[in-house]
């Protein structure tokens, strides 16, 4: 087994911020290669390539999409995908779903689970993804998938790639080390990953076993939302987000290439390791994003914005103004409004909301209901807001600037209503009496008295 010194070299700087194992920027044409002279310079496929090479092309997007979206990277590799195929047969996908998905009824309402212990068995990442939610239909790229994963082992002669979607990887507990065939990506709790469908990976888990959510997105990739009125700054940066530098591996023997195409996983025995690109050029990559450096805007006044205005990601759809999944960060922030209901108001909403919560508490769920790892769904205008203490707590609080600090929550948001899969309903982490929350709010009202209480 041959790793190339800089698979090391990346995968042991990979905490830092600006280094060799990363380039900086969102969406950028980039150009990076682990051999001097890999790279062919001003064409994408010489009649040869250096070093005896193969050049393929991976395209994120239709060939006549508008450059704004088209998406596409040349890949220089020791061997090209054909070769790493082998016969395919289905396999187990375990309890991971793709919509349109077998799903359980559960009477509507406001829907809520604790935290999911990491079970003890072996797990490697793909054993571990636990479906929660589905919308949409993933064949006609549309919608989401909204999962679990539990990770107990490394992934080592296994490789994966996602045919139906994307995938936003947001860790809550422990670190993941994604090796890729466009270079290796870290990531911890506050930092996310994004693996476009068709990219290779092998998961391994630097610190133990690990813990998080999984947005698999089945729509337009995501990118970063218009500023409108906010200008040209704030919000998730171009800058802040990294792409991996070439590294490969030139590795000969047993593995298993596991392939995830139309709602089913599919696995065959190839000779060698498909992670052996060693140069690469292009905007179809995956990357990395610390959710600490999100630079929130918000109300300096009075009155609470909209939560689209913690926005971090975005997939768009046909329709202008309407995501196929909004990527929302509620993280450390000043709360300055005066005379103000400061925490998100009570709501019903046209979009569908399936919240995590990273670390820390949520300005909304003062009551310890809400924990870290734990996930709520508040589905297709069905009624959501403060509990009772977050409430009573915001309503009588002097209205002194106050900053959140040590919480890190977030929200896959999407158009379509999210279907609970048989897993998530039967689970006994799913809070019986969270339905009726709303209900433990004092009525307040006195005709007698127009002044506020």
């Amino acid at each position: 087994m041959t790793h190339h010194p800089s698979l090391e070299a990346a995968a042991k700087n990979s905490s830092a911020a600006l280094h060799s194992g990363y380039m900086s920027g969102f969406g950028n044409g980039f150009e990076t290669e682990a051999l001097p002279g890999a790279l062919p310079i001003g064409r994408n496929s010489p009649q040869k390539c250096p070093y005896g090479l193969y050049a393929e092309q991976l395209s994120g997007s239709p060939f006549t999409a508008p450059r704004t979206t088209n998406e596409r990277s040349w890949l220089y590799r020791i061997r090209p995908t054909v070769m790493h195929w082998g016969a395919f047969a289905k396999a187990e996908i375990g309890l991971w779903r793709t919509a349109p998905a077998e799903v359980v009824e559960l009477p509507i309402a406001p829907l809520r689970w604790d935290p999911i212990p990491i079970p003890s068995e072996p797990l490697s990442f793909v054993e571990g993804i636990r479906t929660m939610t589905t919308a949409g239909d993933a064949g006609s790229q549309a919608g989401m998938g909204a999962h679990l994963y539990f990770a107990t082992r490394s992934m080592r002669d296994e490789y994966f790639y996602n045919a139906d979607g994307e995938m936003l990887v947001v860790p809550q507990q422990g670190a993941l080390r994604f090796c890729t065939e466009f270079g290796v990506i870290d990531i911890e709790p506050g930092e996310i990953a994004v693996i476009p469908r068709g990219v290779k990976i092998r998961v391994e888990l630097p610190g133990g076993p690990a813990r998080g959510y999984l947005c698999e997105n089945y729509g337009g990739a995501f990118t970063l939302p218009e500023r409108g009125p906010i200008g040209a700054n704030c919000l998730a940066n171009q800058r802040d987000f990294l792409t991996p530098v070439a590294a490969y591996e030139d590795r000969d023997g047993p593995a298993t290439m596991l392939v995830k195409w139309g709602g089913s996983l599919w696995a065959a025995t190839i000779d060698h390791s498909p992670l052996d690109v060693v140069a690469w050029h292009g905007n179809y990559a995956p990357y990395k994003y610390d959710l600490r450096k999100y630079s929130p805007v918000g109300p300096i006044l009075f009155d609470h914005a909209d939560p689209s205005i913690f926005t971090v990601l975005t997939s768009p759809s046909e329709t202008p103004g309407t995501a196929n999944i909004d990527f929302v960060l509620f993280s450390d922030r000043w709360l300055v409004a005066e005379n103000t209901f400061r925490p998100p108001w009570y709501h019903l909403n046209v979009m569908s909301e399936f919240m995590g919560l990273v670390y820390g508490v949520y300005d909304a769920k003062t009551g310890g209901g809400f924990q870290p790892g734990g996930v709520s769904l508040h589905n297709t205008l069905l009624p959501h807001g403060p509990d009772v203490d977050a409430f009573e707590r915001a309503s009588n609080a002097e209205l002194k600037p106050h900053k959140l600090e040590g919480t890190l929550a977030f929200m896959f948001e999407t158009r379509f209503p999210q279907k609970v899969s048989r897993f998530a309903a039967e689970h006994p982490a799913l809070q019986k009496d969270y339905a009726g929350y709303g209900r433990k709010l004092a009525k307040h009202f006195d005709p007698r008295r127009p002044e506020a209480r």
